[in-house]
């Protein structure tokens, strides 16, 4: 590990507690929120990655220390859990970390052993840097830490004021020798032992020691455990054996979830990510953490879990209700919503983003379309109240309170439709302080700018909620709907269209992004891939669009899809924050993974199946890794997706922040749905894939309840149309697979 070219990490989480561990022991601890409430001090310093959670080991003998991950060892990363391995002075240490699915607790078991035929004594100092807050330097000598000799525990809690309020402990499996609060206390090269001082008023920190015999080659296994309670201390894991029994329980609960689909194809880079870590990403980092090496945020994104669920339908429909209903809640009565909020503080900002509410609707049609269960329209639930913004007001933060009106779930949709409905003078929607794109916040901040990716985005989801509309049989909506959504189209194909690409947006001040006029930013892509994507793109100019979105956007050399050319430096055209990056780094002329894949999606369903696979094969992570020089480019996790890649100059080709992206949810639908094409709608299965003709075959497991269906497909006339499909063995005339939970095995052979 010492070899590997910058940090690389893993998020454990049980949607409770949480932590992010690197392969030098580095990150941090938080409970219910990884932002305001840290155990442990949080850093992103990629070049020191100094841990604030530490053991410490010293042989006695000749009083040499180390801690656990320094110098040369193995880090071993899975779903749920980290492993280290070591050895120095001949003392063999493994460690095992992960946090249980059912208890508040982070478990280190530390398994040791004397290589040598002598006798030894050892010293071991679990320490952490405590926060129990956001912030260390407003807690740091307000952190109260007692010793429960009874039984054998320390607790730690926070007198500063906070938002969150909760206990912290920590204990041993070994009787604890003893501790202190005072970090300045701590000499780790004296043999003495630890002054058992109290934190307040002194440089915080809480660290136990304890001592241990090993005779001549015996091992021991050892629990050092960090949690938090309300009440009372759960000291059960004390037990190594039930340390080692939730461990067991932990993988085997990550290891059902996320693997409902296993695939098997030609290219095993694929085979890796989705068949495993992109869904692990996506429900381990971004739903239950909300944090990762490189954000710690703790916050909910309305549009960020949001489309976080877009991959999760295919492993469990309920997180996705779930998470709707959430959003929901989180809904103005005016119909817009919180940008952001935190569950905890109730604090949230308001925002003229254009594009958040509607990803409720769209969210909401795409759990219909996938379980069939129409019965959510119905689901009733509040609104929150605030401020309504002021006309020169971009943004305000602050507590918002539920209210006690309640609408069904169908009428928070038509809020958040209705209030999308308001057009600029070239017939496209208001883009307001941004739309998908943050770092566009002054295009049209004073109220008049367009957005050309936000009138297809509106297009695809009233085009697909007028037969909800229709559902509800009112008949007014439905008219006044198709109307809109006419008018769209036509403005969308004429004002929208550049002549050879889709234009991005229109300025308050009436100038074009996105325009072969332009300096900079001629050309953004997911104009181009939402007019395929929304179908309101005319055929013609949809095969122009993504000829030149491949001519200037996509860098097969250096395996990266851009989100826009040339990219923002020296033009008089400012857009907003998004300018302050450099050139070809993240939205600014970078590979923003989450468009990328949005361009994938754009040639499946053109049917450009070599040209679709190719590029989702080439932005895999696994691919940037593949050699030694790559992976010296690349530098970041190889598996995970990554949210961006810069793509100019020196920084060519260099990952960007890792873990904490929307990225990963939209890379597993698009593999799952668009290249392999599996399409799932209640309890009917259909193929229609986007593989390459020199794929002869592909394969995959689907779990449907307790039933499991294997199915293989045969790419013998290169379409993606099914030709026959096989059943145990048996002809079916249908073209598409019925799923039934009832506990039986289906094997299933399908010709393409």
């Amino acid at each position: 590990t010492k070899n590997v070219p910058s940090v690389w990490s893993n998020v454990l989480t049980n949607g409770r507690i949480g932590t992010i561990i690197t392969q030098n022991l580095g990150g941090y601890t938080w409970s219910k929120n990884s932002r305001l409430n840290r155990i442990t001090r949080w850093s992103n310093d990629t070049i020191l990655d100094i841990p604030s959670e530490s053991i410490y080991i010293r042989n006695f003998s000749d009083n040499k220390v180390w801690r656990i991950s320094e110098g040369s060892h193995l880090t071993t990363y899975g779903f749920g859990y980290a492993n280290y391995k070591q050895e120095n002075e001949s003392i063999k240490h493994e460690l095992t970390l992960f946090v249980p699915i059912k208890y508040d607790v982070k478990i280190n078991i530390l398994k040791i052993k004397n290589n040598t035929n002598k006798y030894k004594k050892i010293n071991i100092i679990y320490k952490i840097d405590d926060v129990l807050g956001e912030d260390e330097l407003k807690t740091n000598g307000y952190l109260n830490l007692k010793y429960n000799k009874k039984d054998d525990y320390i607790v730690i809690e926070n007198l500063y004021e906070q938002e969150v309020s909760e206990t912290v402990f920590m204990y041993c499996s070994e009787k604890i020798k003893s501790f202190t609060g005072n970090n300045s206390s701590i000499n780790l090269y004296r043999k003495e032992s630890l002054n058992n001082e109290n934190s307040l008023g002194n440089n915080s920190c809480a660290a136990i020691e304890i001592e241990i015999e090993l005779r001549e080659n015996e091992e021991k296994e050892i629990s050092f455990v960090l949690g938090t309670t309300k009440n009372f201390v759960d000291t059960r894991f004390k037990d190594i054996n039930k340390c080692k029994e939730e461990l067991l329980n932990t993988k085997k609960y990550w290891s059902y979830l996320i693997g409902k689909i296993r695939v098997n194809t030609p290219v095993e880079s694929f085979n890796i990510m989705i068949n495993g870590w992109s869904m692990y990403q996506t429900i381990s980092s971004r739903i239950m953490a909300r944090s990762g090496f490189y954000q710690s945020g703790g916050a909910y994104g309305f549009r960020d879990q949001l489309q976080d669920c877009i991959g999760i339908e295919y492993v469990d429909t309920d997180i996705v209700k779930k998470q709707i209903i959430k959003h929901a809640r989180h809904q103005f009565i005016e119909g817009d919503v919180e940008h952001w909020w935190h569950e905890e503080s109730k604090r949230g900002i308001r925002t003229k983003f254009s594009d958040d509410r509607l990803w409720l609707v769209y969210l909401v049609l795409d759990y219909i379309d996938f379980t069939g269960d129409y019965n959510i329209l119905e689901e009733q639930i509040e609104y929150i109240k605030g401020n309504v913004l002021k006309e020169n007001e971009d943004e305000n933060y602050d507590i918002h309170e539920q209210t006690e009106k309640k609408e069904s779930l169908y009428l928070h949709c038509i809020r958040a439709i209705n209030i999308s409905l308001k057009f600029g003078e070239n017939g496209l929607p208001l883009i307001g302080t941004g739309d998908w794109n943050d770092g566009f916040n002054t295009i049209g901040n004073k109220g008049k700018g367009e957005s050309v990716w936000l009138g297809f985005f509106l297009y695809d989801i009233l085009n697909r909620f007028i037969k909800i509309v229709k559902l509800k049989q009112d008949t007014n909506l439905v008219n006044g709907y198709k109307s809109i959504i006419e008018k769209l189209k036509q403005a969308l194909n004429t004002i929208g269209w550049d002549g050879n690409w889709y234009k991005r947006a229109f300025s308050d001040d009436k100038k074009t992004l996105g325009s072969n006029s332009n300096d900079e930013c001629k050309i953004d892509s997911i104009s181009q891939s939402w007019a395929v994507i929304s179908e309101a793109g005319d055929k013609d100019k949809n095969l122009e669009a993504l000829h030149n979105l491949e001519k200037y956007l996509i860098d097969e050399k250096n395996g990266i899809i851009k989100l826009l050319y040339p990219p923002f430096e020296n033009s008089c055209i400012n857009p907003g924050s998004i300018k302050s990056y450099l050139p070809g780094v993240r939205e600014n002329g970078g590979q923003y993974t989450h468009a990328a894949i949005w361009a994938i999606i754009a040639f499946s369903k053109l049917e450009i199946k070599d040209k679709a696979e190719k590029l989702f094969t080439m932005i895999n992570p696994i691919e940037h890794s593949s050699t030694k020089e790559k992976q010296n480019i690349y530098k970041i996790e190889p598996y995970v997706i990554p949210a961006d890649i810069y793509g100019s100059k020196n920084l060519l080709g260099r990952g960007g922040w890792s873990w904490y992206t929307g990225s990963s949810s939209w890379y597993y639908r698009c593999g799952i749905q668009n290249i392999l094409g599996i399409n799932i709608n209640k309890n009917k299965l259909t193929i229609k894939p986007c593989v390459p003709d020199e794929w002869k075959e592909y394969s995959f497991r689907y779990r449907y309840g307790n039933s499991i269906y294997n199915l293989k497909i045969l790419n013998k006339f290169k379409s993606n149309e099914v030709k026959s499909i096989r059943i145990n063995g048996s002809i079916q005339k249908e073209k598409f697979i019925v799923l039934i939970d009832n506990n039986k095995i289906y094997d299933i052979q399908i010709t393409i």
